[in-house]
């Protein structure tokens, strides 16, 4: 796996469920920075900078989203799961997603710390917010 580079976004993320056909308040996409709505059968979850979470659901909030650089090609392969399978081996759990020019994952700001530490030692570049 090559070598990834993984930013650190500035501030905390918030997981929301909500039950499906829920409808979803087109403000939350004023938000500044990453905004998710991901709607299946069973669900609705959306990812939102924290302030900027929908009022109805079950909200989990104190997420931080690391964001690889891209854009990826989509004929590459294994960026998630290196990623996952780094944190994975250091106990830390996490939230992936994919948009159309990259991977995210956020993980809980509780362990944000050891997070960074399991991709450095992986071999990944992490830069912190701001940088």
């Amino acid at each position: 796996m090559r070598r990834l580079v993984v930013d650190v976004v500035d501030g905390l993320y918030t997981i929301t469920r909500l039950d499906p056909g829920t409808p979803v308040d087109p403000a939350v996409f004023a938000a500044p920075g990453l905004v998710s709505v991901t709607s299946s059968v069973t669900e609705i979850s959306v990812i939102t900078p924290a302030g900027h979470t929908p009022d109805a659901g079950r909200a989990e909030p104190g997420w931080r989203l690391l964001t690889v650089r891209g854009p990826l090609e989509f004929s590459l392969t294994g960026i998630m799961a290196s990623l996952a399978g780094s944190l994975a081996a250091a106990g830390v759990s996490l939230f992936a997603l994919s948009t159309f020019d990259t991977d995210h994952i956020l993980v809980r700001d509780a362990v944000l710390d050891r997070a960074l530490r399991a991709l450095r030692e992986a071999g990944h570049e992490v830069h912190p917010p701001n940088d």
